[in-house]
């Protein structure tokens, strides 16, 4: 979904103990510590909580079972991106994950490409690229929502 659209606290309440968030975000600035920090309150303390910005493909298969909720496949592109990272590999490395992974695993991605296209080049790269991503993952996921106005929609498996 975009932004402000319900996606992290629809996917909290899809998550079945035990459950361990993992963050792709980085406190750079004090909006961003803001968001965290609220992120952190929404969550409440029976979460197990991995901070990683972009090796999310270990921590999927190391997660035997339980849920790992992994919030959000957008910051996670950006920091590949930031990083000069290879995206293509990556995220076919993650998707290998996904496909072997025996816990339950729920991401949040963002859909960038509902607007007019950006007017710099790399924004659009940006917004091809998630765009790219989130077809890579849905294909692998068993259950795919869109969320809009907090309403989830159900795009493939059941309800």
């Amino acid at each position: 979904g975009g932004a402000r659209s319900g996606k992290s606290a629809r996917a909290l309440t899809l998550a079945a103990a035990p459950k361990t968030f993992l963050a792709t975000a980085e406190a750079l600035d004090w909006e961003m510590k803001d968001r965290i920090e609220a992120h952190r309150l929404e969550r409440g303390p029976d979460w197990e909580l991995i901070e990683e910005p972009l090796e999310i493909s270990d921590p999927i298969s190391r997660h035997p079972d339980g849920t790992l909720l992994i919030d959000c496949l957008t910051l996670w592109l950006s920091n590949l991106m930031h990083a000069e990272r290879d995206v293509e590999a990556a995220a076919e490395e993650l998707c290998d994950a996904l496909r072997a992974a025996t816990a339950r695993i729920i991401l949040v991605s963002n859909e960038v490409g509902l607007s007019i296209a950006p007017e710099n080049a790399l924004a659009r790269r940006f917004r091809d690229a998630q765009g790219r991503l989130n077809q890579q993952v849905a294909a692998v996921a068993d259950h795919v929502e869109f969320m809009a106005a907090g309403l989830p929609m159900v795009l493939k498996g059941s309800p």
